[in-house]
């Protein structure tokens, strides 16, 4: 090995501590997903045993979402200033709890409280868990691997549905509440997963810490590799988190918050009382359940799609063509409320389908565009700001649905599906060539 011209680490083929890395990492989408999407299946039994109003609805489905807005930009803050490796555990242990607690809930504003500060753990755990994969995976892998990770999201919203409907059938009564604390399982094989991983030899290097962060690489890769091997801008190098609101890092979150908001908002507006919309769309009660359980599955094919197509495609055209043809199924629906059930779930079918190639760039162009000292800080305020728009929609969809009707809120949702597209066409970069130190750097813009 040239000692002149050191290998980079990032053009090294994945290894089996990499793939380990992912599938951890992957647990906190999985279990996003699974907490998310577990309160539109029991809303109906709620709503009945805790005598809810509408509002009410609203709100508990929106409180994981306004959680998120919380612990997203304090996860990332935290972790880029004591570490990746805490928070990797800390945050797992508090979703755990959490979701337990729901079990002996007994009011409306218990169930608030405890759905909010999940989200904040939740939230948490974006930044946290991208930043560690993004720092550690080679430059081939990065984007198929950080698209996996909403993969792992819908793989999670699919086995919350599942599970919950397994439940419900056989649950009595009060069965939401087991629904509800079923977050338990996968929880606690993700923590254990999770237990004895390295800390980012990328973060140690961007606080002057170079003999950890050597001795982590030579564990990871083998005696033949040093810090020398690392592309990382140095400790007197480090953007402070101010920088994420002006100069060209201000452009970048941006673009990461606008695009977000565009890509979730329809998605969790709809998905989180999916039984409920497909319902108001014509499709009667079992028919509801098992279209919610088909569309969520061709969102995890999709998002599996979109793994494969990131570096042939590119980034900037799979986002531009995704929000467009997600765009139009919605705008559909708005217009032709009253179509067929088999049209309604062809067009939700093609919703997720395409929707899926904006959902995965979440986790990817956050990562990429900003250096490690705010890497996990830029992820977290993008969770944050995008969670905005995000929960307000998702309180306003029942008020929506019986106010303005399901037409007017498909075509909301198709519009700020299309503005999405525009966003992505004037002001999304290509980053997929680049290795994340040039990709965060402004040398190529």
């Amino acid at each position: 090995m040239s000692h002149t011209n050191p290998v980079s680490l990032e053009d090294l083929p994945l290894n089996r501590f990499h793939k380990k890395l992912a599938f951890y990492s992957a647990g906190g989408p999985f279990l996003d997903g699974y907490v998310l999407s577990i309160i539109g299946i029991v809303m109906v039994q709620i709503s009945s045993d805790l005598s809810l109003t509408s509002a009410w609805e609203g709100l508990i489905a929106a409180a994981a979402l306004i959680g998120i807005f919380f612990g997203g930009f304090l996860g990332g803050w935290f972790t880029d200033r004591f570490g990746r490796k805490i928070l990797y555990l800390l945050d797992l242990i508090a979703i755990i709890g959490l979701s337990v607690a729901q079990f002996w809930v007994e009011s409306a504003m218990g169930l608030f409280i405890l759905r909010f500060l999940i989200g904040i753990a939740v939230g948490a755990d974006y930044p946290i868990a991208t930043a560690f994969l993004a720092e550690f995976l080679p430059k081939k892998s990065r984007g198929p691997l950080l698209a996996a990770m909403l993969v792992m999201w819908f793989a999670g919203a699919a086995a919350a549905y599942i599970a919950g409907g397994i439940i419900l059938s056989y649950g009595g009564e009060e069965a939401w509440r087991y629904v509800l604390a079923s977050t338990l399982i996968p929880g606690i094989l993700f923590l254990m997963a999770r237990a004895g991983t390295p800390e980012s030899p990328r973060w140690l290097y961007s606080k002057g810490r170079l003999a950890e962060a050597d001795k982590i690489i030579k564990r990871v890769y083998g005696s033949d590799f040093s810090v020398k091997n690392m592309s990382e801008a140095a400790k007197d190098q480090q953007v402070s988190v101010t920088a994420l609101f002006h100069s060209g890092y201000g452009k970048r979150m941006l673009f990461v918050t606008a695009f977000w908001t565009c890509s979730i908002l329809p998605l969790f507006a709809i998905y989180s009382f999916s039984p409920i919309v497909l319902k108001a769309l014509g499709l009667s009660g079992d028919d509801s359940v098992l279209g919610s359980i088909a569309i969520t599955l061709l969102f995890v094919i999709g998002c599996l799609i979109g793994m494969k197509l990131i570096n042939k495609m590119g980034r900037r055209p799979m986002l531009i063509h995704g929000f467009l043809w997600s765009g139009i199924p919605l705008v559909f629906l708005g217009f032709y409320p009253d179509a067929s059930p088999l049209i309604v779930l062809i067009m939700f079918g093609a919703y997720a389908l395409f929707s899926s190639l904006t959902q995965v760039m979440q986790f990817v162009y956050p990562n990429e565009l900003f250096p490690t000292s705010v890497r996990a800080s830029a992820v977290g305020l993008g969770t944050s700001l995008s969670r905005i728009g995000t929960a307000v929609g998702t309180y306003l969809v029942p008020v929506a649905l019986s106010s303005i009707g399901i037409g007017y809120t498909m075509l909301i949702g198709g519009v700020i599906t299309l503005l999405g597209a525009w966003i992505a066409w004037s002001m999304a970069p290509e980053t997929g060539h680049l290795d994340l130190h040039q990709a965060a750097s402004f040398s190529h813009t």
